[in-house]
């Protein structure tokens, strides 16, 4: 691999990421997430409440590229004009009908879809050709695009199979979450600076890395040798799909993108084990975090950590009070005094059980693990008799 590519992948680093990590308090999970998905050429899923600085991310990153980026607002009764362009109405005289897309998603390189879960059934098959294909089909007309990566945002996920199909396109998802009290005075200096940089002709103008180049690193990212973590890797796939959570062969594939983007932004041409904490970010539920959180740590447990990604080094183990709750919902459920409900009820219960006896195996305390096991058993006892 050429030396000039870990030049490129240097300053993407020192003079994208690592900026936008000292102008954003606490997010630097997702700014380096943006990072790996970046020049993986894959999507990224922001899932949290308003007001957590989704958008301003993606929009300061977009400052930070010289390329074209496109966001957007989605609501049910989004139109696919709006995201795509209207007809040329011109065209449209002489029988033609092609899309008039200036300014809009077709021409841009990185995407943000705020609410992107509104998606409507108008646009939806239009957005997951985008998505998946990097081609727009209207009508007859079909056209590649430009783009390396789309961030999707919303507050809730997906509660239907179309929806569902369309969360599917975004390989990492990431928790975007406020603040704690304590950094308050943090954020609000931030966003003041922020602010100041908006305003700025010199905040307007900073743009140390191309489109251009960061297609270059997409395309490195093919030389990255991968036979080093590939049987770690294969053990990771079927750990996760052990503890009930679905990983199709297509998103483990798929994941190796970013693994080898992680081994590339970490200055290496060769991945290592510790590039695996990617795998942190496949979940699909907000139950299964600390499930793949706690995988990959165990995956990593002993892994050398010179010159790993900084990212693999963080960990979060499940919070033995939060699995309470969760069974006292489930309890709860079983004392219920409608037995036709508790029927019905039955196959939830089952599932949210064994979900949550994965998450036990990996509480830290011996005598909460030991107490929320015991609970389990009397709660898989009553829901199968």
């Amino acid at each position: 691999m050429e030396s000039g590519v870990f030049d490129l992948a240097r300053t993407l680093v020192h003079d994208v990421l690592d900026p936008m990590k000292r102008a954003f308090v606490d997010k630097d999970e997702i700014i380096d997430l943006l990072g790996v998905a970046l020049v993986g050429r894959e999507h990224l899923f922001l899932h949290g409440p308003p007001g957590t600085a989704k958008s301003a991310l993606v929009q300061v990153l977009g400052r930070r590229l010289q390329g074209t980026t496109f966001d957007y607002l989605l609501t049910r009764f989004t139109e696919p004009s709006e995201l795509f362009g209207p007809f040329d109405i011109r065209r449209l005289r002489e029988g033609d009908l092609v899309t008039n897309t200036d300014g809009m998603l077709p021409e841009a390189s990185l995407v943000f879809l705020d609410e992107l879960l509104n998606a409507n059934s108008a646009i939806l098959n239009s957005l997951l050709g985008v998505l998946n294909e990097r081609v727009l089909r209207r009508g007859r007309e079909t056209r590649a695009l430009p783009l390396v990566m789309a961030v999707g945002a919303s507050n809730h996920l997906p509660e239907d199979d179309a929806l569902g199909a369309l969360f599917d396109r975004f390989l990492l998802r990431v928790r975007c979450e406020n603040v704690s009290d304590e950094r308050l005075g943090d954020v609000l200096e931030a966003g003041w600076r922020l602010e100041q940089a908006r305003g700025s002709a010199s905040g307007a103008a900073e743009a140390p890395v191309s489109m251009e180049q960061v297609r270059e690193l997409g395309d490195a990212i093919i030389d990255v040798d991968l036979s080093g973590v590939r049987g770690a890797l294969g053990e990771l796939v079927r750990a996760i799909r052990g503890a009930g959570i679905a990983l199709s062969d297509r998103r483990a594939v798929k994941m190796q993108r970013v693994v080898a983007s992680s081994a590339l932004l970490a200055g290496r041409a060769a991945a290592m084990p510790s590039d695996l904490w990617v795998f942190r970010y496949t979940w699909e539920t907000e139950e299964q975090r600390e499930v793949l959180a706690a995988l990959v740590e165990k995956a990593l447990k002993d892994v050398d950590m010179d010159k790993a990604h900084p990212r693999a080094q963080e960990g979060v183990r499940p919070d033995p009070e939060a699995i309470a709750r969760d069974l006292d919902v489930i309890e709860d459920r079983l004392d219920g005094n409608d037995e036709s409900a508790q029927r019905q009820s039955l196959p939830q219960d089952l599932d949210e059980i064994q979900l949550l006896a994965a998450r036990v195996e990996w509480v830290e305390d011996e005598v909460a693990r030991d107490h929320l096991i015991e609970r389990l058993n009397g709660l898989r006892k009553r829901a199968q008799a």
